[in-house]
């Protein structure tokens, strides 16, 4: 099987072997032209269909289908199910509803993030939390056993698909009928899709209309892509791989990538609102209370690089300068085809945290490039799009 690049100038040999898990989409990425693979959670993730341009435009003004199988759910369940699962993050499950998602912070004694899933509340005392890149069940194993819980951690056969655009709406309606209207942002619905049991949720890596299709009988997996790639013709449906100029534009970030377990909420910027006062002693309250008390000494904010689009996403991060002195370290940075400059994340010591502040990056070789912060999300700070009017 052939990759090609970016730049559409190298072929790649890819091998696939038994020691990584496969979605139950799989193969269907490969009837569908996906080129590319990454590795995520032990998992073969779509890197690359087409050129992210075009892939880009699609998911803005049509609706795409991604295979993101590579959010492993871990079910958290059983009588103290809701101690383990209020115990693991800083966010106040006590206001999360049955039927309800939130987007999570798992954190770790010293307050570090662990891992940053999408938690669904599936009953009472039985959560969902739908990984980044991260064997967050093995910690809540360890969490449970060593508070002597009475709670099941498990990796049930649960796969997710997401529907992600502006038409993903109407193309939702013709898959599952008008019960789709009823479902708010962050929420989630059971239905089935024919007779395909789904958990939809109305979520997703964009910033845009989108849907999260929680596919629970991993036999119908091929079954359920075509059936989605079939009703969306109407819609220029097209596969595509996770959008890094979309999710950045919003505001979105990527665990392991622009945060680690040495950073906090507190020095994320807009991840301060997920560590929420209550009075359960979850795991890091009260390391992340002196936080709150104290202060931070970084923070990671926006990047704007004016000038030409980079010639391809960096692939490690890149020092940041003033002055000629090292500051900090720029995680992303990619090309925005609707601001038409580059844009990412930085991370730099507090007091340059506003935005506008100038700094240069460092690309190697004696190459630098002018930039300045910037606030974050890039678009759509107040998140119209995604709670939006339906097209």
């Amino acid at each position: 099987m052939q990759a090609r690049t970016t730049a559409d100038t190298v072929s790649t040999t890819l091998y696939f072997g038994p020691w990584y898990r496969r979605s139950p989409f799989f193969e269907a990425t490969r009837r569908w032209g996906c080129s590319a693979y990454d590795i995520y959670n032990h998992m073969y993730l779509p890197a690359y269909y087409d050129d992210p341009i075009a892939e880009y435009w699609a998911l803005v003004n049509d609706v795409t289908l991604w295979d993101v199988g590579v959010e492993r759910v871990v079910e958290i369940s059983g009588p103290d199910g809701f101690e383990l699962a209020n115990s693991l993050t800083c966010r106040d499950l006590t206001r999360c509803a049955v039927g309800q998602a939130k987007y999570a912070i798992i954190t770790a004694p010293d307050g570090g993030i662990v891992n940053d899933p999408v938690l669904l509340r599936r009953s009472e005392d039985t959560f969902w939390l739908c990984l980044a890149d991260a064997d967050v069940h093995l910690y809540a194993m360890g969490l449970a056993e060593g508070r002597g819980l009475r709670a099941t951690v498990s990796l049930p056969p649960v796969h997710p698909v997401q529907v992600q655009g502006p038409k993903a709406h109407p193309l939702m309606v013709d898959l599952v009928g008008d019960a789709i209207n009823q479902v708010r942002y962050y929420w989630t619905l059971d239905v089935a899709i024919g007779d395909i049991p789904v958990v939809i949720s109305r979520t997703g890596w964009t910033g845009e209309v989108g849907y999260e299709l929680y596919l629970t009988d991993p036999a119908r997996g091929d079954e359920l892509w075509e059936t989605i790639m079939r009703a969306g013709a109407p819609y220029r449906i097209r596969p595509i791989a996770p959008c890094e100029p979309r999710r950045i534009e919003a505001g979105i970030f990527n665990c392991n990538s622009d945060f680690t377990l040495e950073n906090n909420p507190f020095e994320v910027s807009g991840l301060e609102r997920l560590v929420e006062e209550q009075e359960a002693d979850y795991v890091g309250k009260a390391a992340l209370e002196r936080v709150r008390r104290e202060g931070v000494k970084q923070k990671l904010v926006g990047l704007e690089l004016p000038g030409e689009p980079l010639a391809q996403e960096i692939s490690e991060a890149r020092p940041a300068l003033v002055g000629g002195v090292a500051v900090g370290r720029v995680t992303d940075l990619v090309w925005s085809p609707r601001l038409e400059r580059n844009i990412g994340y930085v991370w730099v010591p507090i007091e340059l945290a506003a935005p506008g502040t100038t700094l240069q990056v460092d690309f190697g070789g004696g190459r630098l490039a002018e930039g300045r912060t910037a606030a974050v999300p890039f678009i759509d700070a107040s998140k119209k799009t995604p709670l939006g009017a339906r097209t």
